[in-house]
């Protein structure tokens, strides 16, 4: 059976580049498709009809033409824009990190509806909550755990033995923590305080909700970070270029 010509859909903007002079071609993370690329035709013009519902991280409904190499997208209408992540620098930063996260972490054309609910609620949660790092450590366990690498945070990964209630080590090789015998055998492993380990577990079992109420210091959120950080890049075999406007922007704004 011959597809039709047009199909409608949801779509979340991750990505865009300029094409020609005045049009661009935009990465979307759709429910029924997964990501696509698609042609979105004057959108640098200023009176673009369709300009202002494909803004980055917008989440928009698409009517789109097939193409010969990339569809066109022929119609739009914004169902959230996320507002308060558009008008604040350090939110739409992280929301960038994310749909970074999401573009790298997936291939085109492959149905992922519950990765695309998990990322339209977090930009939801980075549009209302106060604090936006938990959103982000949320979010990156989550989707690590959904594509099938989530980090062993029960048994060490080493001996398979229960982790005391102590210092550890995690291991991105491994994929999970190490019990301080194991982690002093390993190379390239980073401490891991109880603590850290404590937020992770409730983090990778819990929902938003429970996220937002564990209630962190500047020096844990900074291990947690960086423990992600380096569990993401390890996994993609490079370093995200959100990462520097993300750094870049904390360099710069005073700590609360």
């Amino acid at each position: 059976m011959t597809a039709p010509r047009t199909y409608q859909t949801e779509a979340i903007i991750i990505k865009r580049i300029k094409l020609g002079e005045a049009d661009r071609i935009l990465t979307l993370y759709t429910p029924e498709l997964g990501k696509l690329k698609a042609v979105a035709k004057g959108t640098r013009r200023p009176k673009s009809k369709l300009g202002g519902h494909v803004e980055l991280l917008t989440h928009s409904r698409l009517m789109l033409a097939r193409g010969r190499n990339l569809d066109i997208i022929t119609q739009a209408q914004t169902i959230d824009n996320f507002l308060p992540l558009q008008d604040d620098l350090e939110r739409i930063s992280r929301g960038l990190y994310i749909a970074e996260l999401v573009d790298s972490f997936t291939g085109e054309n492959i149905e992922d509806r519950r990765l695309f609910d998990l990322l339209l609620e977090t930009l939801k949660q980075l549009s209302q909550s106060k604090d936006c790092e938990p959103v982000l450590r949320y979010f990156e366990l989550h989707l690590l755990d959904h594509l099938g690498y989530r980090p062993q945070l029960q048994h060490c990964t080493g001996c398979n033995s229960h982790l005391k209630p102590d210092s550890n080590f995690f291991s991105c090789r491994l994929g999970g923590v190490l019990c301080h015998d194991c982690g002093l055998n390993e190379p390239m492993v980073r401490p891991l305080s109880l603590n850290a380990l404590k937020v992770l577990r409730l983090w990778q079992n819990c929902d938003f909700a429970a996220t937002r109420r564990v209630k962190i210091n500047r020096e844990l959120a900074i291990e947690l970070e960086q423990v992600m950080r380096e569990h993401v890049k390890y996994l993609l075999e490079k370093q995200l270029k959100s990462t520097a406007w993300l750094d870049r922007l904390k360099s710069e704004v005073p700590h609360k």
